[in-house]
């Protein structure tokens, strides 16, 4: 086996991307032998608020937040990312301290791309670059749609939109109909009780938008589950 050989080897978790397979021999090379694979613990902090921006950060399995805490321990979480999705481009872009913390919502094995890596991709690759400005755009766009589901919706919407939100094609293309989510950690994500959420989630499956089963959702209707609660808006 030659040294290529062994590089190839070092990420495949990488191939299954779609802006990665659209990138030249010699820049996948490179990532494959700069990224790292690492596993964390549900509830572990992969990076923290006010850290240096040290790395782009992709989801192989698993599930994140991004979210913000305060001294009294109050939350806000801003997204979920699910296996498949990319977070932290923007801190990366401009090299700044990270603004909020990205914790493990469960066991997740998490990619990590070197902030130099990144540029050098920045500065050589149009498709990589195309790439990382429709992600920014669509990012931008779920974070404007949080905000205002968070501040005009009742909670059963609320919920149904942050499930409808891990279905987002561009940001989240290897979400299944089968949610492996459970009450806690859709509380998690949004911030409500999982009490209020299983009420939430009854309804929700009275509607035929979802099924309910044990530390899983199947979604039934996923336009229907998008435009639940948003009609007025």
């Amino acid at each position: 086996m030659d040294s290529n050989d062994s590089v190839e080897r070092a990420m495949p978790e990488l191939d299954s991307h779609d802006w990665f397979a659209a990138l030249d021999p010699r820049h996948q090379t490179l990532l494959r032998a700069g990224s790292v694979l690492r596993h964390y613990e549900a509830g572990a902090v992969i990076t923290r608020r006010g850290e240096p921006s040290v790395h782009w950060i992709g989801v192989h399995t698993g599930l994140i937040k991004l979210a913000v805490y305060n001294a009294d321990g109050r939350g806000a979480t801003f997204s979920g990312v699910p296996a498949g999705g990319w977070c932290g481009e923007g801190s990366v872009l401009k090299r700044e301290l990270r603004r909020y913390d990205v914790v493990a919502v469960r066991a997740s094995s998490i990619v990590l791309v070197p902030v130099d890596l990144f540029h050098l991709l920045l500065a050589e690759s149009l498709s990589f670059n195309a790439f990382v400005i429709r992600q920014l755009n669509e990012r931008m766009g779920q974070f404007i749609a949080t905000i205002q589901n968070q501040r005009l919706l009742a909670v059963d919407a609320q919920v149904a939109q942050a499930i409808a939100q891990l279905f987002h094609p561009m940001l989240y293309p290897r979400t299944s109909s089968v949610l492996e989510l459970s009450q806690e950690e859709i509380g998690l994500l949004t911030g409500i009780s999982r009490q209020r959420v299983n009420q939430a989630l009854g309804h929700l499956a009275e509607l035929k938008l979802i099924s309910i089963a044990y530390q899983s959702i199947r979604v039934v209707d996923l336009d229907g589950l998008r435009r639940y609660g948003v009609a007025s808006l």
